[in-house]
Parts: structure tokens; sequence; C-alpha cells
């Protein structure tokens, strides 16, 4: 097995399109700066314009303009299709193009002469109408930014040709040629006055006849004699392509360089970033009958959306001795660790590391890591390796301390090392020594672990320990007020204790305590001697304190049954309670008090506001209505903390290793923002049921608390990420406490808690090198034993703008705005919450169209690639109820609380929930997947009749239509009407395809989530119900839960934004509106709920330049 560091032959990365070699070299220029040559200064010879070193990018562009052409440039003909071409879509993007080409069709011969201008019709002389959007649709895959897509043939190997070295199309280095840009056409209108002109079709379109935007034809001279083609090359070679999730292109490692063809004319340039070949016939894939009208309006299912991959994907970290780009989060992949850690556990915006701080301000992208320290790997993953090195402990670096990884040089003949963190030069250890082999690498370096894999766990020695490793402690806390008592949740949270206990570690150390409150707070001797629990009375909540410490936490083996006992009569005897003050915050002091030798884990079950005793405040829910409708500028402090001496005494928990989760139980307001700083400080979790229903939220209570103590953890954990000199940590956001800079203190870590470590330049990085990030955690496993998780990630580092972008990772990218703005809430208006979230976006899509598609007419928007989804999320996260005007306090608390802790993965279907049909039974049968495939999240296609699924990895909402079929409600939901369903909706499986079906799916759900979402029934003839879910409908114009209108063609009466938008663009202004520049339109102009009126087409331009967008990237 081969190791970093040395050299893997015959290795294409896993995601090799060698399509991105040849055939598409058209496409691979529209989001390419123009190239311009390097002068020769200071008397240096030149470099021959046809030798490019290898793995070195072409000349950073000096001019934002087109280079002008020289006289008599000839324009060639686009490459001729291929035998077979794989499909080249990512795999969040849904393909619409056509399977083939059409019968009759006969490419033309290659670098083949364009006919003379007098032989085509009259009809396509003089300037060309822009396409309309339906041609630039179905031409292809609406969502690749070009019309010249290469068609899609039977799989099997790719025959490509040697690839041209194009001025002003810059190939990425480092591994990565991304894919072609989104585009999306918004040509000037025409003169209303002018008639409308036919657009040229795509099935028969005129050759040698450049598009036109407004300027004359340049003449073409006589082509090149034969055999001086620059294009003209060996024979082609063959590659075999690999399926990847992503679908990005990448260079191979070799590529043989060829001479530079002449310069692009400027008309033929715009006319490729429009989609529109500048010359010659099309490809066979693109046809369009010449007599068939265009299509004139978008379709809304060729919106970009999420698509979830049921096809298992093998994913290695690293080939070819380069970093392999992570696949996607909603894509099913296993992870085959060759030297990178898994992206399970790290994760970073970028896959490629700006060299300067300059760069990275201009592309406006984030940097920034997404740590999962302890994620669970797919079941097809090897286990981490342990490695124990006895009493000396792993072998670290005597400088930065970071960890032996893959990465480390060894050099003298392995007597010293590098470090790749620092570059310190340090001794190798006299045990740890080994010669090295002709390529440089120890000759042991595929057996150790450590040295050739990207996450290991090295068992820590004596000198990691400050005290014996903490047992497993759990310790209860169940509220017993009246209202608890009433509601059920009292006796819903006693019988879900009752049936984990046995899901406890069964580690002789275990310990268990429980006590109970209302106004007082109630502990339980569980001796074993004793016949019976016996109860202690607090009855002092100011100056609280434990009887009886020793005899209040024991070991779970000593008391198992008296436990059990406890919680079965702990209903009955207080059943009677007629007390509804709770003391709270004095029952968690007490029980902190009592856990302060162990540590451990604090499990509290609440269910009413603290009113007595330590910070006991009033409610603040009424305040925070009126304060928001009076538009005050301080509402968003009602979002933090009642008062400061809570976070001390959360601090203090962390301090002694004692982690606390909440199990809210409630119906009415309890100030989640006071109640969260403690599972945020001490790394806990925050679980939320409300309206609290015994009766269709005892099962989810139960199943949450069971995976709450049964997923991988540990205890008393220290987190530090160490960075590669040139950058620094800057800042570290999750649930944790920081007691220094450097270091993170969890009390407890599980799999599902994730931390985003912002970073930041402190120096230069060299191009060419690799900038590495290590994450080291400290923790006690459940079984007690000290360990050390490394996880290390090396990337490579780069000059180029361009790359940066083919590199951005979307999901990471998209989890840090969302973390960063749940940050933000508690301390800054709502609006300028949004606003900092809308303009991030726009941000990133104005740099890349500034800097990396100058080529391309300035009427165009263009997205990268790999964020062409970002709009989409953004706009979904700005309709979340994280960001309602209207949410409820607490909802809006437990929001942000969720988010501080949420994992990558789980952050996207938060945001923008996933909806599947379920009156279907047969609609799944073509599927490879059991979860019916996703629909967009409009009004316009949810039916009366149908029955849909929607769920957000929290709850799972099922949606009636008024008009459903009896049969079908039947074979659902043991009903015959709507109204005959329960409110209370408990999910059955019936001896039926319909009820199989929903139970396989809701259980294939709740495995991705590893969560037992709630069910919540939403019928159509409820208004209030209706409205609720269809503000779900994030891609609606309207936020407010009313249907669109089919009537009044206004956006303020709510109409769909992809129709009207489009609509008045085409309708009125005369625009072709392609559908990535409806999603962004929706993102950047209809956020601020003004209607766009008919009228002068600087109103849209007004919009956008209002929303960071200026005159220069849209021009209307």
């Amino acid at each position: 097995m081969a190791a970093p560091g040395g050299a893997r032959q015959g290795n294409f990365p896993p995601n090799y399109n060698s399509n991105a070699l040849a055939g598409a070299m058209e496409n691979l220029q529209f989001n390419q700066a123009n190239q311009q040559p390097l002068s020769n200064h200071g008397g240096s010879p030149a470099r021959p314009s046809n030798v490019i070193p290898f793995g070195q990018q072409l000349p950073p562009f000096t001019s934002n303009q087109p280079r002008q052409p020289p006289p008599g440039a000839y324009m060639r003909n686009p490459v001729p299709p291929y035998s077979t071409i794989p499909n080249t879509f990512p795999p969040n993007v849904v393909s619409a193009r056509p399977a083939g080409p059409p019968q009759g069709s006969q490419p033309p011969p290659f670098m083949s002469r364009p006919p003379p201008s007098g032989a085509l019709p009259s009809s396509f002389r003089g300037p060309s109408a822009p396409p309309t959007l339906g041609s630039v649709i179905r031409s292809g895959n609406p969502m690749a930014g070009s019309a010249l897509q290469t068609p899609v043939g039977a799989p099997g190997p790719i025959t490509v040709g040697p690839t041209p070295s194009i001025p002003g199309a810059s190939l990425a280095g480092q591994g990565f040629t991304g894919g072609p840009p989104l585009v999306a056409n918004m040509p000037s209108s025409r003169p209303y006055s002018q008639p409308p002109q036919m657009p040229p079709r795509f099935e028969s379109p005129p050759s040698g006849v450049p598009f036109e935007m407004g300027q004359p034809t340049p003449p073409l001279s006589v082509p090149p004699p034969a055999g001086s083609s620059p294009f003209e090359a060996p024979a082609p070679t063959t590659f075999q392509v690999s399926h990847a999730q992503y679908e990005m292109q990448f260079r191979p490692t070799q590529m043989q360089q060829v001479s530079p063809p002449p310069p692009i004319p400027a008309p033929m340039m715009q006319a490729r970033s429009l989609g529109i070949p500048p010359g010659g016939p099309q490809h066979p894939n693109q046809s369009m009958s010449l007599t068939q009208a265009p299509q004139s309006r978008i379709d809304p299912s060729q919106i970009p959306h999420v698509v979830y991959s049921s096809a298992t994907v093998l994913h290695d970290t690293r080939q070819g001795n380069q970093a392999n780009p992570p696949p996607p989060t909603t894509s099913d992949y296993v992870v085959r660790d060759t030297g990178n850690c898994s992206p399970r556990f790290m994760r970073c915006t970028l896959n490629q590391m700006p060299c300067t701080v300059d760069l990275l301000s201009t592309s406006s992208l984030q940097l920034a890591l997404l740590v999962q320290p302890l994620a669970l790997p797919h079941p097809s993953e090897e286990p981490i390796e342990v490695v124990d090195f006895g009493e000396s402990g792993p072998v670290r670096c005597s400088r930065c301390k970071g960890y032996v990884n893959p990465f480390f040089k060894f050099i003298d003949q392995g007597r010293r090392f590098i470090c790749n963190l620092c570059g310190f030069i340090d001794e190798t250890p006299r045990d740890y020594h080994c010669t090295l082999g002709p390529d440089g690498r120890r000759r042991d370096a595929d057996e150790r672990p450590e040295l050739c894999r990207g996450t290991v766990e090295f068992v820590a020695s004596k000198e990691y320990m400050v005290r014996d490793p903490m047992p497993a402690v759990y310790f209860f806390i169940i509220d017993v007020s009246m209202n608890a008592i009433q509601t059920g949740a009292t006796a819903a949270a006693c019988s879900a204790i009752s049936q984990v206990v046995s899901d406890l570690p069964e580690d002789p150390r275990t310990m268990v305590g429980i006590a109970t409150f209302d106004s007082t707070i109630h502990f339980y001797n569980l001796k074993r001697n004793l016949q019976q629990p016996l109860m202690l009375v607090i009855p002092d909540i100011q100056e609280v304190y434990t009887p009886l410490e020793s005899d209040v936490v024991v070991r779970l083996s000593e008391c198992q049954e008296q436990l059990e006992t406890l919680l079965e009569s702990i209903p009955t005897m207080f059943q009677s309670n007629r007390i509804t003050d709770s003391a709270f915050y004095a029952a968690l002091k007490a029980a902190f008090v009592a856990m302060k030798a162990t540590g451990g884990k604090l499990l509290v079950f609440q269910s009413v506001l603290a009113s007595v005793g330590i910070g006991s405040f009033s409610s603040r829910e009424a305040e925070a209505k009126s304060s928001i409708a009076a538009g005050e500028k301080e509402a968003h402090k009602l979002l933090q903390p009642a008062d400061k001496i809570l976070k001390t005494m959360a601090i203090e928990f962390a301090e002694y290793q004692v982690c606390v989760d909440l199990f809210i139980t409630t119906q009415t307001y309890t100030d989640i923002a006071s109640l969260s700083v403690f599972p945020k400080t001490t790394g806990g979790q925050v679980y939320y049921y409300y309206p609290f229903s015994a009766l269709s939220d005892t099962a989810k209570l139960y199943n949450d608390l069971r995976w709450n103590v049964k997923r991988p953890q540990g205890f008393e954990a220290v987190m530090r990420v160490r960075c590669s000199q040139g950058i620094q940590v800057q800042e570290y956001s999750g649930n944790f406490c920081r007691r220094i800079p450097t270091d993170v203190d969890l009390p407890a870590i599980d799999c599902d808690k994730a931390i985003m470590v912002s970073l930041k330049h402190d120096d230069k990085l060299q191009e060419g090198t690799e900038c590495s990030f290590q994450c080291a955690l400290l923790y006690t496993t459940i079984s007690g034993q000290r360990r050390i998780r490394v996880s290390t990630l090396s990337l490579p580092c780069t000059n180029m703008l361009s790359n940066l972008y083919r590199s951005a990772d979307l999901d990471t990218h998209f989890a840090c705005i969302l973390k960063q703005s749940a940050y933000e809430i508690p301390s800054i208006p709502l609006a300028q919450v949004r606003d900092q979230a809308t303009n991030t976006c726009v941000n990133i899509l104005y740099s890349y169209r500034k800097f990396c598609a100058t080529a391309s007419s300035s009427g165009q928007l263009i997205l990268p690639e790999t964020l062409k989804l970002l709009p989409l999320y953004t706009l979904a996260l700005l309709k979340n109820t994280g960001l309602w005007s209207d949410a409820r306090l607490d909802d809006r608390s437990y929001w942000i609380s969720n988010i501080n802790r949420l994992p990558i993965h789980l952050a996207i279907p938060l945001v923008y929930p996933r909806m599947v049909t379920i009156h279907n039974p047969e609609e799944q049968d073509s599927q490879d997947s059991v979860i019916p495939p996703p629909l967009p999240l409009v009004s316009s296609g949810i039916r009366d009749s149908g029955i849909y699924l929607l769920e957000n990895g929290e709850d799972c909402l099922i949606y009636v239509g008024s008009s459903v079929e009896p049969s079908i409600l039947q074979q659902v939901f043991g009903a015959t009407s709507v109204e005959g369903i329960p409110d209370q909706f408990i999910l059955q499986q019936l001896d039926n395809p319909l009820s199989k079906k929903l139970n396989t799916i809701m259980k294939e759900i709740r495995q991705q989530r590893c969560s037992y979402l709630r069910l919540k029934l939403f019928r159509q003839s409820d208004p209030q119900a209706e409205k609720l879910f269809l503000r779900l409908m994030l891609e609606d114009m309207t936020n407010d839960g009313k249907r669109p209108s089919a009537n009044k063609r206004m956006l303020q009466h709510g109409f769909d934004a992809t129709e009207e938008i489009t609509n008045i663009a085409e309708v009125r202004y005369g625009f072709a509106f392609s559908a990535a520049v409806v999603a962004f339109l929706r993102l950047a102009v209809f956020e601020k709920r003004s209607p766009i009126h008919v009228g002068a087409p600087s109103s849209l331009s007004a919009f956008l330049i209002a929303r960071s967008w200026t005159s220069d990237a849209v021009a209307f």
C-alpha cells in the first residue's frame, strides 16, 4: 500500500474526466480570465509559448477586456462528438439531456472549412437574435452553463485527443480542471419597435457564421493549408473514466503540450459564453427543429436542486499524491483513508489553499474547517487503527507539538524528520528509527498506520493525565411539577429512563443517580441494602447542598433493581402534586454538587419555566412579541441569557467535566435562550418537544435518550487544531468551553457534535507546496481508556483565483454561513443577519463574475460550477425558522442551539428539507433507493389529491390533500376521510403496499438522520396547518404560507417567482432568463418583498445594485 509522499503510478483520480481535455475546451474558457503573454523583464530569455511545465498555471490575466483578434484570424469549428462519452452531470443536478444524437445527423469532419457566406439562407444573414431560454435549456444540461455539451453515449472508455493550449482558457493546476461555469443569458433587450427575430435553432445551424452581439461579423480569411493546423497531434489516448459524485473534471498526470492556437475573436468568445457555436454544426444532442417554436418559459424542475444519490461511491482521500476533493454530504460514500483523513472527520471550505490573504479576500470565499472528531463511519469502512507507543507516548514535533502523520518527511537516512506543520527539523527517537527506501520514504511506512493513514488513535501515556480516567456517570433529573404531571411528561421521562438503563455501559465503574424537583429538590438513596429507595428533600433552594453525597451517585451494578422500582413509582408518588413552581436551576446546581467529584452526564427533563430559587426569572415572551412588533433594535437581546450568573454556573460545570443535556417537554414558554447556556458551554445538546404530546412524543423521547447514551462518545476531552506555517486558527464555534485561546474543553464529545474552526493567514504560502491541518482530540472512552484521536488533512496551495472556485466545497461553505448566522442572531438585529447572509452569497458570485469570467458579456450572470446551489441554499436560509420575523422566542432559541452543534450532513436538510410523495406505491419501483426522488419545494407541485412527506432531520410532516381518494386514505391511515385521521397521528403498518411503503420510507430516513423524527399531520382543509406547511415551500415567491394566486399576476399577491420573473423579463423586457438567474433574483431581489412593477428595465437593475450587485455585473 503506497503512503502519501510516495509515487503512485497508474492512478487517476476517481472523478477524472478525460472529456475535459479536448472535447470541452470551448466550455472551459467561459469562466477563465483573459491570459496575456508574459513580458520579458530583466533580460531573461523568454519561455517558448508552446511549453508550459506540468502542474503550473498559465499566466494570470492582466486585463478584464477580451483581446482583439489579429488580422485574418481563423475561427475553428467545434470538435466533433465522441463515440462514447459518459454523463458529466454533478449528482445534485437533475439531468434533462437528450439520450443521444438525432437520427440521420452526421457530424462534419474535424477542422472542416465553413461554407461561404452566400450559401446561407437570407434569414440567417446579419445580426442574429439571442437564443430563447427554452432553446438554451433544451439543448443539453440546463445547469451546465453552455449549450455546447458533449453527447451521451454508452458507457465505456473514452478516446480523447491532445489538448490544445488556448490563450484565455486557464487550465487549473494542482489536479483540478473544473467544469464549465453556470451561465445565465441576459442579453440586452431589442427596441420594442423591432419585430421579434427567429432565434437560431440547434438542429441544423448555419456553419461559419458566429453569433453576434450587436457587432458586425468579422471577415474570414483564407483557411490555413492542410497540415498546418495547430490542433493536429499524435494518435489519441484512451482513458477509463471512473464514477465520482462531483463529476469534476481533472487533468491527468501527463499531458502533451502543443502549440497555442490563434487568439479567439471577441465576438466568438461572446457567442461561446452564450452557448452558441461560433461556426460549424452543433453537437448532435443539441438539435432542435427549425420549425419548432421556442419555449417561452423555463421549466421550474430544471432549477438546481439537491439530489440524494442512492449509489454508494468509493472515495480515496488522496490519489496520485494529491488531495482528492470530497463527495457531497448528501451522497452515500465509503471512504478509503490513503493519507488524508476522512471528510467525515474534517472538511475544509476550500480544497486548494490560497497563497495570500489578498487572493482570499478577492474571492470573497470562506476559509474554515468543519471538524467532527468522532463522526460515525460508514459500515463498510475500515475501523480506525489504535497505536500504542507505550510509556514514551506518540512521536511529536518538539516545537509545535504536532503528532506524527503521513506528511512528516524523514531525512538523513531516517535519523531526522521535518515537521509538516512548522517546518522544524527534529531528531527521530532511537526506538522509532527506520532506514529510507529508494523513493525517500521509510521502509516501514505502509506497515505503520500513523505514517499511511490520515486518522489514527494513540493510546495516551500517563503524561496526558492529571487524574485517573473518569468513569461513565449518568445523573437524571425529572420535573414533577403539576404541569409536567398533567401533560404526561413525567411519566414519559420515567418510562424512557427505565428502558434505557439496560443500555448504559456495562463497565463495572458505571455510576447513576436520580433526583426530582418542583419547588423543592428530592434526592434518592439507591443503596442496595435498603428495601426501597429513600427520598431526601432539600428545601433550601437558594444555598443548595447535597445530603449523603456518597449515597446519591452509586454504581449501576449495585442499584439497578432499586432504580427501576423507583422510576415506576415516581409518577404515582406525585400524581396529586399541585405545586406549579419550578426550582430548575437550583436542582441543576444540587446535582452538580453531587457529581463534582467524578464529572459525567447530567440529563435533565424540564417542562415549565424556572420560577423560584437560583436563576428564577419572569417570562420574556410577551416582551419579545411587543419588541418585535414595534421593530425595536434591541429585540435580539431577548435571545441572550436572562442573567450572567447562568454563564458563570455553566463554566463551573465545564471545569469539573459535567455535561448537561436538556430534554424540554413543554407546552408553554420555557426561556430556552437561558436554558441552552448549559448545553452550549458543557458540550451538551438541547432536545425540544413542543407542543409535547404524551401520545405521539413518548416514542421519540425514548429513542432520543437511548441514542444519547449509546452513540459513540467520550468524556473530559480537550481538542486543538494545528495549521501549517502561514495559516492560523482565528476562532472556534460550537458547544464547548474555552479557557485558554488554543484549546477547546469538552466535558463530553459525541459523534453528532461538529465544531467550526475559522482560519486566517499570518504569512504567505508557497505555491507548489501543501498546507496541513491536524486536529488532535484527547478524551476518555466509555470504558475508561485515555486516547488521542489525530486527524490530518493536507491540501495544495495555489496562486490562481479560478482554482479556489473550482475547489470550493459547497456543503462546508453553506454550513459556515449557517453557523455564522446562528452565532450573530443574539447579537445584532435580525434584518442585519439576513443582509449578511445574502451579501456573503452575492459577494462570492460577484467576485467570480468579475475576476474569472471577464471574457463573457456583461449581460450574463455566471455561477461557479461547484457553488451553483449556494443561492438556493441561501434563499432557504432566509426563509428558515431562525430568521422568521414572527417566530416564537423559544423556537428561534432552539434553532440557534441546534445549529451550533450541527454536523455538515444534517445542515442541508435542516435548511432545505426533502419532500417526497407517498400516495403512489409504484413510484419507487424503478428507483435504486427506498426513498422516492425528492420534489422541488414549490406549492405549485402539490396536488389536492396527493399525500406528501417532508422531513428536515428533526421533524417529519405529512401533508394530506383535501381530495385524496378514500381508498388511499384507508390504506395509509386506516380512515376513510381526511377528518377521520386523528390529530395525534401514530404511524402504524397495515397490510397493504402504501402503508408498507410509508413505514419503509420512515425507517430509512430515521437511519440516515440518526434521529427518531416526530410525525406531524397537516390537513389541507385546516387553514392554519396548510399555512404552516406551505411556508416550507421555500422556492415560492411568497413567504407567508399562502398558495400562489393563479388569477393575479403581481408579485405582491404571491405568484410563483419562477414564472412571474420569467414572464416580466421575456414578455415586457425581452430578456431570455435561465433558471440560474431566476434562483439568484429570488435571492437578491425578492427578499426585499417589494413587487417588480412593469415599467422601465432600470427598476430591476436598481434592485440588484441595492443588493451589492453592480451594473458592471448585470447589464440590462
